[in-house]
């Protein structure tokens, strides 16, 4: 039997021949040719805008009225607002070259962007109902056309990624209801659903695309697949955030899925160091996300502690929400977006700079309060200025070429 080898989940084209003499022109708007454009942008702008907003109400500089309390809003809005709009756009894009059928383009996928927009926009200016209406149309829609592709192509291996999509639209569903007083659920809880299904979202994809670029970009390194450390890793991360989210708090349930979370961590760990991390020390635009995913077993490790009283909630929390996410986000913002305009996938100073910034951001808001909680509001302040410079540095590079055609001329 040949030896498994861990392959990727995203093919990128990276600069290349241009275009056939012969092949027909690329039609439309270049920003609404495959979804990874529009969503990346308004993914980037978002996170520039929101950050700082919050920021300011939480530290009552600014009063607003928003659709729900400013907590919940700057909670689910990161994780539906910005996190979502980046996991549609690579989805609609990599299931383009999963199934090798077309996906939503032009008028409709400017219609998806606009549900997204729309519903951002309602949180701050319109009421609740048309908020919360708005704001759950976008994830059932994307399910609904990535399960018919994934179908119609019979590629079965990816449906579990569309499964993830509908039951965090279930999350977001339940977030609301919540809200509204129609479920009994703390609403809060069901944001950290939403946070345990976008890690889960992360761990299936960082585990194909991590590892499949490491051996790419390292003349001879062969990473063997481990189905059984996968398996592992996957189901006992699933596990300890299943019980974390169900199980109703006392000292037993907390040492229970306590010592879960320390084992995911632990599992995560062997996982990530199977992957050789230190190849990619000679290169930023792979040691991002390396980076990134190393959030996740820290993030893990937090949550341990924190169900023995250790530490509050909050450290693991965002050590997933913006150590890992955001960790990864920009790192796979930037590599996919340079591989399907058709750029060199060899990042700038410039956007080292932007990862540089993210993990600095993550250090600030999860490590500076857990030594020196006094310093919160200091640590806020300099985590949104790291994070929305980050955010800004992207936009420069990539907002021009995210709205022009390729670089080679081909479609997409």
């Amino acid at each position: 039997m040949p030896t498994p080898t861990l392959t990727p989940i995203l093919s990128l084209t990276p600069a290349g021949p241009p275009a056939a003499p012969g092949a027909p022109a690329p039609e439309g708007w270049p920003l609404l040719r495959l979804g990874f454009r529009p969503f990346y942008l308004g993914a980037a702008l978002y996170a520039l805008l929101a950050v700082p907003l919050w920021t300011a109400l939480f530290l009552g500089q600014v009063t607003l009225a928003l659709a729900v309390p400013p907590l919940l809003w700057h909670a689910h809005e990161m994780l539906f607002g910005f996190a979502v709009a980046v996991i549609v756009g690579f989805l609609l894009t990599a299931a383009k070259v999963w199934t090798g059928l077309a996906m939503p383009r032009g008028a409709l996928l400017g219609a998806l962007v606009v549900v997204w927009l729309s519903a951002r926009l309602a949180a701050v200016l319109a009421p609740y109902p048309v908020y919360a209406v708005l704001d759950l149309a976008l994830l059932p829609l994307v399910a609904a056309v990535l399960i018919e592709r994934l179908l119609r192509a019979r590629n079965r291996r990816n449906l579990p990624l569309a499964a993830l999509l509908v039951l965090l639209s279930l999350a977001n569903l339940a977030f609301h209801l919540s809200v509204s007083g129609a479920i009994a659920w703390p609403p809060l809880k069901a944001l950290y659903a939403g946070l345990a299904l976008i890690v889960m979202i992360e761990c299936v994809i960082a585990g194909r695309v991590v590892p499949a670029f490491t051996m790419s970009a390292t003349p001879g390194l062969k990473l063997v697949a481990r189905p059984w450390l996968e398996r592992a890793t996957l189901s006992m991360t699933a596990l300890a955030l299943a019980l974390w989210l169900f199980l109703p708090a006392g000292p037993t349930t907390g040492l229970v899925s306590g010592g879960l979370f320390a084992l995911a961590a632990a599992l995560h760990l062997r996982r990530q160091w199977h992957w050789k991390p230190g190849t990619t020390r000679g290169r930023p635009i792979l040691w991002i996300l390396h980076a990134g995913y190393a959030w996740i077993p820290l993030g893990l490790a937090l949550l341990a502690l924190a169900q023995a009283g250790w530490v509050g909630t909050s450290a693991g929390v965002h050590a997933l929400a913006v150590g890992a996410t955001g960790g990864l986000i920009i790192g796979m913002i930037t590599r996919t977006a340079r591989g399907h305009t058709g750029r060199p996938l060899q990042a700038s100073k410039a956007e080292v700079a932007a990862y540089a910034l993210v993990m600095a951001a993550a250090t600030l808001r999860v490590l500076l309060p857990l030594v020196a909680p006094q310093w919160l509001p200091l640590a806020l302040v300099g985590a949104a200025l790291a994070w929305c410079a980050a955010f800004a540095i992207y936009l420069f590079i990539f907002a021009p070429w995210l709205a022009q055609t390729r670089h080679d001329g081909k479609d997409g």
